[in-house]
């Protein structure tokens, strides 16, 4: 059974077990149905993200060990609520030392370890090739493996990795021994009720999704979703069975909804004056090749051994560029043939060819299976971790799981993509902030609002270029858009940011070939605007759009709350949250001001709309306590159109016994001179905005006069 919502808490060696278990009356007053928890298995010491998984068979000890994750469970069942556990199955945490115990047996023995069949490790190759050296002289000759000069990973590692970081290495849990393995402990822990849901991290990068989920579904047989970033228009494969995704493709239509079509001119106009890229299918492109052919190398060069075809470099050629063809981010042959005929087809070469007849002829064999692992490799890093740095046209757009081409997205749009969420998998979980994502929801919501105002927006930034440019085009216009999205912000978030941004983009600097005078220039950036004479105008300039910011924010929110779906808030995220990409994201929450808050609303209060944020606490709480009490208001779904010379500026719809409105382009509302006499026509009864507790009016003048958003209930509440 799915909970009415989740609330996901990250834990760390300084949010642990005993304090997750000290909030828990604060999550059960708020209204949460679940806390979902990041990965709580034996980590990296230190982590402070837990994908850095050491030891599948116990909870980790910095968080308080199996004696705190039972104290903790123990909590949260005498309040009610369930516990949504992230579990991490494509890969484990590995050094060239004993920091994982199943690793550090394989690099004792070699393929006769226990272990080694646990790990995808290309053994035909010769000995582990382990890239941690610092040096070309600090290489060495071990029995079983060799400690390399880290640089030769990209293109000569031969172990299957997450992404392209090597000290990650895939797991083979289509194996049903590994599976048991990797699995025993958590699945012991659902079979006790102490975990009622669970997260998949990565199931792209699994050898049988499919296979894996199947086995997962039968094991588990709780609620289960999968972290899977679907295309625009891609729907999950049909035999999986899963409750749905993580939420990002809900994500993607919820802020789509708030951002005004009408401003995408404006902004291309100024992304091609700085000179920054504006034809993004080209970016994206010329992004995943990059990938292919540089970070993720070693990998193509494992899958070109595999073809049939005399010539290694044209088989290797192939290989990358029919995985940067992607149109998703993977195909799970032999479903979805029709993303793998596409790529074929786009490359057309004589090697792509012959790959496409092996795949063809065994679509489960080792070809088959490690190109689609792959692909979802390539189109990750090349599109999310670059090509999002390089295409900064507008960048509230350029979030996981987004499509920055796509210019905003139709109340009509938006509907029938909600219509068909209930129809399909209304209990796939919804988000606007994770871990993950490139900036915070309300981050988001305010950068929103420039889609309103892009010739006053593109005025402020040629000013401030002209003043204070970076160097680099795209790296530019995404410092000004952030710096305005996530103002007020210190000196030092917003270095760290950029260095990152820059890094990410591989324009110029990378990871691991750096610029150091243009990583200096752009660290000293953010310090010089903040401190010299820009800051006023910038400041000025963030005034303008912070109220229909948060107008849009409140929008945003109430909408995946009460939208079909399972909504999840990310923690810290009920009230205002100005984060950019982690570990921005990961700063810790102060629950003591939250408390405050919540206790003055359940003491009646309605909070303005101002810095505070409390206004968007009274409406999670709201929201989620509706959800959670009574769970039969939120079933169906259907749109409820207004009428009058503003009908355009609101989104409304009923579920059943419940309707959601919420205010669209606010900027543009104001300017035409407020609602006049729009109508939201109600269904028959007396209805009740549970927000103010107010009878419902008709005149959206009079509805939405106290707040931008309504939330109302038939009869009294």
């Amino acid at each position: 059974m799915s909970p009415a919502s989740t609330y996901r808490i990250q834990f760390t060696p300084d949010f642990t077990f005993a304090d997750a278990e000290a909030v828990v009356d604060y999550l059960d007053a708020l209204g949460v149905g679940a806390l979902y928890a990041s990965p709580l298995l034996e980590a990296v010491p230190g982590s402070t993200h837990g994908y850095d998984v050491v030891d599948p068979t116990r909870a980790r000890e910095e968080f308080g060990g199996e004696a705190g994750r039972q104290a903790l469970g123990k909590a949260l069942k005498q309040v009610g609520l369930g516990l949504v556990l992230d579990i991490v199955p494509n890969h484990m945490a590995v050094e060239d030392g004993p920091v994982d115990p199943w690793w550090w047996d394989v690099l004792q023995h070699g393929e006769k370890s226990r272990y080694a069949k646990y790990f995808d490790i290309d053994w035909s190759s010769g000995k582990l090739l382990l890239p941690f050296a610092g040096s070309p002289e600090d290489e060495r000759e071990h029995e079983h493996y060799v400690s390399a000069f880290w640089r030769r990973g990209n293109a000569e590692l031969n172990y299957r990795r997450f992404f392209d970081i090597t000290t990650l290495a895939g797991v083979r849990v289509e194996d049903p021994e590994v599976f048991e393995a990797t699995h025993g402990e958590v699945l012991r822990w659902v079979a006790a009720g102490d975990v009622t849901g669970l997260r998949v991290d990565h199931p792209d990068g699994l050898a049988d999704p499919g296979g894996y989920v199947r086995r997962l579904r039968e094991r588990a047989g709780c609620w289960l979703v999968v972290e899977k970033i679907l295309g625009p228009d891609e729907a999950l494969p049909a035999s999986w069975p899963v409750d749905g995704t993580t939420g990002y493709d809900a994500l993607r239509e919820v802020c789509g909804l708030f951002v005004d079509p009408a401003g995408e001119a404006g902004h291309t106009a100024l992304a091609a004056e700085l000179g920054v890229p504006t034809d993004f299918a080209a970016v994206e492109h010329e992004c995943r090749e990059l990938v292919a052919g540089t970070i993720l190398r070693a990998e193509v060069r494992r899958i070109a051994a595999l073809v049939d075809h005399p010539d290694r470099d044209q088989a290797e050629r192939a290989v990358a560029a029919v995985m940067a063809a992607f149109p998703v981010y993977r195909s799970y042959l032999p479903e979805g043939r029709d993303a793998w005929d596409t790529a074929i087809a786009t490359v057309g070469s004589d090697a792509a060819r012959a790959l496409d007849e092996q795949v063809r002829a065994d679509p489960e064999g080792e070809l088959a299976t490690r190109i689609q692992q792959t692909s979802g490799m390539v189109v990750a890093k090349g599109t999310e971790d670059t090509a999002f740095y390089r295409y900064t046209r507008f960048v509230a757009l350029n979030e996981v799981g987004g499509a920055p081409d796509r210019f905003g997205m139709s109340p009509t749009e938006f509907h029938g993509r909600a219509a068909a969420r209930e129809a399909g998998s209304p209990a796939a979980m919804t988000a606007l902030s994770t871990h993950d994502t490139k900036r915070s929801e309300d981050v988001r919501a305010r950068l929103a609002v420039l889609a309103e105002i892009p010739d006053e927006f593109a005025a402020a930034v040629r000013r401030w270029t002209a003043a204070h440019p970076i160097d680099e085009p795209s790296l530019n216009l995404l410092a000004w858009q952030s710096l305005v999205g996530a103002w007020p912000i210190t000196a030092d978030r917003m270095a760290g940011y950029l260095d990152k941004a820059a890094k990410e983009s591989k324009v110029r600097t990378t990871w691991v070939d750096h610029d150091e005078p243009f990583e200096a220039a752009v660290a000293a950036w953010p310090r010089e605007v903040l401190d010299g004479p820009l800051a006023a105008d910038v400041a000025a300039f963030v005034a303008r759009v912070e109220a229909p910011g948060r107008s849009n924010a409140l929008g945003q929110k109430l909408v995946q709350l009460t939208a079909p779906g399972v909504p999840d808030v990310y923690q810290g995220t009920e009230l205002w949250d100005l984060s950019l990409v982690d570990p921005d994201n990961r700063r810790p929450v102060d629950y003591a001001v939250r408390r405050e808050l919540l206790d003055a609303i359940a003491d009646g209060w309605l909070p303005p709309v101002d810095e505070t944020g409390a206004a968007k606490l009274l409406l999670v709480h709201k929201a989620l306590r509706l959800r959670r009490d009574r769970p039969e208001l939120f079933r169906g779904y259907r749109p409820l159109p207004a009428s009058g010379p503003r009908a355009a500026h609101v989104v409304a719809f009923e579920r059943t016994g419940v309707i959601a409105v919420a205010t669209r382009l606010p900027v543009g509302l104001a300017a035409a001179g407020g609602w006049g006499g729009t109508e939201l026509p109600l269904p028959p009864g007396a209805w009740t905005d549970v927000l103010t507790s107010r009878p419902a009016r008709t005149r959206l003048a009079d509805l939405l006069d106290h707040y931008p958003v309504a939330l109302l209930v038939r009869g009294d509440q």
